[in-house]
């Protein structure tokens, strides 16, 4: 299998990925923004198809759309009265913009299933090396700003209280989701990147309390659906999309036995 040049740059991705994803996933989590997930996958579905009309590589679309985008959507829909609306609007506007673009184009069937369910033999070295350098912007920024990050994700109001500047805090958080979602989006697609954002954390906190506990844990998950998963991938010629997200809801379902069990 590592023969194969396409396979060991998928392994690189993808373990890149996961530890991007199970990091970021604890602090989405944390702050209840899994719907910003989904509609910034729909803002990155619409940035890649815009970059396929354009003749760019998807990644550069994903990440100019979702990161222009991220903080104006985040900001629209702090308020929970209004987050439904913002959510359709937004969701709408972009799965539509982003349909247009790929009639525009003319790579469409291609280019669509690509960007809707990841693409492991199109991946490139050179998409490879861009990954781990996003990897490692978005990893070094959370490590820099972890405590006030950590804080203010798990007890804002004792982070307000002390001073901790928290829209400066969801701005960059935002940001750093923005480019979270276009890195994940090379293995699993737009249309599952909330999977490994999400549920790698949200199975975490069944097994463990601390904060940099479940960031390790669920990098493991995130890890374990990702290996796995193109392993599968690799026997079966089926998507890896597919055996990544029945992987980690898997995970998740064990997860939430296990509590049943420590709680009876």
């Amino acid at each position: 299998m590592f023969e194969l040049s396409f396979m060991r740059n998928a392994f690189m991705a993808g373990t890149f990925i996961a530890i991007v994803s199970g990091t970021i996933g604890v602090f989405v989590m944390a702050r209840s923004m899994s719907f910003l997930t989904h509609t910034l996958s729909e803002i990155g579905f619409a940035g890649a198809s815009f970059a396929v009309f354009a003749g760019w590589p998807a990644l550069n679309g994903m990440l100019l759309f979702t990161m222009l985008s991220s903080v104006l959507v985040g900001q629209m829909s702090i308020k929970e009265s209004r987050r439904e609306a913002v959510i359709s609007a937004v969701s709408a506007l972009f799965i539509g913009l982003g349909i247009l673009f790929l009639s525009l184009s003319s790579q469409t069937a291609s280019s669509a299933t690509s960007i809707l369910f990841g693409s492991v033999v199109g991946i490139s070295r050179q998409e490879v090396w861009q990954l781990v350098g996003l990897s490692l912007l978005v990893m070094v920024v959370v490590m820099i700003g972890y405590r006030q990050l950590k804080f203010d994700s798990f007890d804002a109001v004792g982070a307000r209280v002390n001073g901790i500047n928290s829209t400066l805090i969801s701005v960059v958080f935002l940001l750093l989701l923005a480019l979270s979602v276009s890195v994940a989006a090379q293995i699993v697609g737009s249309l599952l990147i909330f999977i490994l954002l999400t549920l790698p954390a949200a199975s975490a906190k069944y097994f463990t309390h601390g904060v940099a506990k479940m960031i390790v844990l669920a990098i493991l998950f995130a890890m374990l659906g990702t290996w796995l998963g193109l392993y599968l991938g690799y026997l079966t010629n089926w998507p890896v999309s597919f055996f990544i997200a029945v992987i980690e809801v898997m995970i998740y379902v064990t997860a939430l036995i296990f509590q049943h069990l420590v709680n009876d």
